[in-house]
C-alpha cells in the first residue's frame, strides 16, 4: 500500500501552485493522497514519485486532466448564494438594460463547475428581458479548469434534486423530463452559455472585450493572497466601467489592495473614471 512522504506532497503541491494557483496546505496532505491513491494502482505505480514524475513528463497532457480533477472540488448548486442572484436581477440587470448601447452583454462565469451557476443567469436574463430578449446578444462565457465537469455542464442535465431550489416557473418553462430523475435544460437556455476550458493562471487573458459582469465565487479560497490578488488585477482590468465582480461568501478582497468598490457582501464594483 502507497503512502506520500513530506517531500513528495511538498513536490506535488509546489507544481500544482505554480501551474494552477491551488494553495495545498501541508494539511490536504491526506486529501492529496486519498484522492490519487486510485490513479497510482490504475497506473501501477509503486509511489508518488514515479506519478509525480509520470505527470511533469507526460506530453499527452492526460495525467494533467486527471490530476485536476481529482484535486479539485466542484461543489455547486442552483440558486447558491441566492442574494447574489437576486441583486444581478434586480440592480444589476436593469443597469445594463440601460448603460449597454449596442445590446452586446458580456459575461463570464470563471470556474463554473458544472453548469448551475451560467444557467441560472441565463434563466434569469431570459425572464428579465422576455420577448425583448430577441434584440440583446446576451450569451454567457463559462469556464473552468476542469474538462470532467465542462462536459457534464454542456449536457445540461439535472436530477429532481438538483432543480429543487429553483422557481417552480423555471422548472416548468425551461427544463424538459427525460426520465423519472432526470431533467434537461431546453436548447434556448443551452445555448446562451459557452463553455470554455480556461486555466486562471495564465499569463494573459485572450479577450477583445472587457465584460460588464464577472462571477468568480468559491474559486479564490483555494488561493494565497498574492494569487487572488494578481487575478482580482486581471478581472479588474477586463471590467467594464460601472461592471461588476461576485466572489463567494467566504471570500473578501483587500479594499486598500483592489480598484474595485466594495457594494455588498461579496460584490464589488469598477467605477467610472472622472
Amino acid at each position: 500500500m502507497q503512502t506520500i512522504t513530506d517531500k513528495e506532497f511538498k513536490l506535488l503541491a509546489a507544481f500544482i501552485k505554480a501551474n494552477y494557483g491551488i494553495n495545498l496546505k501541508e494539511e490536504k496532505q491526506a486529501l492529496v493522497y486519498g484522492r490519487l491513491q486510485s490513479v497510482l494502482v490504475q497506473k501501477g505505480f509503486n509511489n508518488f514519485s514515479e506519478y509525480y514524475n509520470y505527470v511533469i513528463t507526460d506530453k499527452t497532457n492526460d495525467a494533467i486532466v486527471t490530476l485536476i480533477d481529482k484535486i479539485t472540488t466542484n461543489h455547486t448548486f442552483f440558486m447558491r448564494e441566492a442574494d447574489h442572484f437576486h441583486y444581478f436581477k434586480n440592480t444589476v440587470l436593469p443597469y445594463l438594460a440601460n448603460a449597454v448601447k449596442d445590446k452586446d452583454l458580456r459575461i463570464w462565469s470563471a470556474g463554473c463547475s458544472t453548469g448551475e451557476e451560467p444557467y441560472t443567469l441565463a434563466m434569469i436574463i431570459d425572464e428579465f428581458f422576455g420577448k425583448g430578449k430577441m434584440l440583446w446578444n446576451a450569451r454567457i462565457l463559462a469556464s473552468d479548469i476542469s474538462g470532467k465537469v465542462l462536459e457534464t455542464a454542456k449536457k445540461g442535465e439535472y436530477n429532481n434534486e438538483s432543480i429543487a431550489s429553483i422557481p417552480a416557473s423555471w422548472r416548468l418553462n425551461y427544463f424538459r423530463r427525460l426520465e423519472a430523475d432526470k431533467n434537461r435544460l431546453i436548447d434556448e437556455i443551452k445555448t446562451e452559455v459557452i463553455y470554455r476550458k480556461f486555466n486562471l493562471m495564465e499569463d494573459t487573458f485572450p479577450f477583445k472585450k472587457k465584460f460588464h459582469v464577472i462571477f468568480c465565487r468559491n474559486v479564490m479560497i483555494y488561493f494565497d493572497n498574492v494569487t487572488k490578488m494578481d487575478l482580482v488585477n486581471k478581472f479588474y482590468d477586463l471590467t467594464e466601467p460601472g461592471g461588476y465582480l461576485f466572489v463567494g461568501h467566504s471570500e473578501s478582497l483587500i479594499r486598500e489592495a483592489t480598484k474595485y468598490k466594495y457594494v455588498m457582501p461579496a460584490v464589488y464594483r469598477k467605477e467610472f473614471t472622472k
